[in-house]
């Protein structure tokens, strides 16, 4: 698989990655799109190739939080999937296994299943039966009853599985939730990610057209304040650049004045404990041995999470401010401490 660019964004080469195997037809464009939202034409234009049979797709396509690889053939003649199942494995943290549920012919499937587990690469695996309501519910118990043995025999344990029935062209999502909830508990970010709940106001409907945006920063401040010294400049780096896109989004004007003013609503107590917060980070992470490990991910997960929630007090600030109404200081203050927590909660590397 090709590696990411240099070039590119730090959070883009670390994107974390949903590693879809089965064969051709069991449906995984539609999961895709089931979970992300997407139209078939956006998934289908939306893949990009990365080994002879396999691809991949960025979302958002702007800003990616998320990789999806499909590894694409198994089951057909002259066709040895080794070489692309060696590099989707350096490159994937939860396998996903789709299949069919009235396609009972899956051998190709499960041997590379057993190949896979001889690796040792993959801690993460859930199996997902598509088209389950295609069948009487008495023929599907019995079709999943015994797919479920076979994978299980050839991963060597027991499973964690999904049944799910996706109808793209309605969107009808049967068992989306349940979906997500189990990747979620394997990869948090995730689930914050394609949360689709109800919101209780309009600002809370305006920051979730936003929110993949806010993460998408958060993962970037996250990843380049691994390294020593250099989040001293890179964190409020990436914040500054998250605040003014922000702005133009909510359509306010941005400025020196109005960030002195977002910090003054946010607290002195921000201010104050942001700097210092900072900077012994970035002195934790010159200890040796320690600082490059565990001192590096906590200042990492700190600055995922002091960036989603400055996000997310700074969408609240906007939107009140693009509507001529006064800020609730407490309220503001709130949001950002909620949304900080639970920022490293879901931090990649928290």
């Amino acid at each position: 698989m090709a590696k990411p660019s240099e070039s590119s964004p730090p959070q883009e080469q670390h994107l974390p990655t949903l590693w879809l195997l089965g064969k051709t037809g069991a449906g995984k464009s539609s999961l895709i799109q089931a979970l992300t939202g997407s139209s078939q034409v956006e998934v289908g234009n939306g893949f990009s190739p990365c080994t002879k049979t396999s691809f991949a797709y960025h979302f958002p396509h702007d800003k990616p939080l998320l990789r999806f690889l499909d590894t694409r053939g198994l089951g057909e003649a002259h066709y040895d999937p080794s070489e692309d199942i060696k590099l989707c494995q350096q490159q994937s943290h939860v396998l996903l296994v789709v299949a069919k549920v009235e396609e009972q012919e899956q051998s190709a499937l499960l041997t590379v299943l057993s190949r896979i587990r001889k690796q040792k690469n993959i801690k993460h695996l859930l199996l997902i039966y598509t088209a389950v309501n295609t069948v009487p519910k008495e023929e599907k118990n019995r079709l999943v009853a015994a797919h479920q043995q076979a994978f299980e025999k050839a991963w060597g344990s027991e499973l964690s599985a999904i049944e799910v029935d996706f109808d793209c062209d309605t969107h009808t999502y049967y068992h989306r939730d349940q979906l997500v909830a189990a990747i979620t508990q394997i990869m948090p970010l995730v689930g914050l990610m394609l949360d689709k709940k109800e919101h209780a106001n309009q600002e809370e409907q305006h920051f979730s057209q936003v929110k993949n945006e806010v993460l998408w920063y958060a993962t970037g401040a996250s990843f380049t304040d691994l390294f020593p010294v250099v989040g001293l400049v890179s964190v409020p780096a990436m914040q500054a650049k998250m605040l003014h896109s922000l702005a133009k989004r909510y359509e306010v004007l941005w400025n020196t004045r109005g960030f002195a003013e977002l910090i003054g609503v946010l607290g002195t107590s921000f201010s104050a404990q942001y700097g210092v917060k900072l900077g012994a980070r970035q002195l934790v992470k010159l200890i040796p041995i320690y600082g490059q490990t565990l001192g590096a991910a906590t200042a990492a997960a700190v600055s995922f999470g002091t960036t989603y929630g400055l996000g997310r007090a700074a969408s609240y600030y906007f939107y009140h401010k693009s509507r001529g109404k006064t800020v609730n200081t407490q309220n503001i203050q709130q949001l950002y401490k909620d949304a900080f927590e639970l920022g490293k909660k879901v931090s990649p590397r928290g």
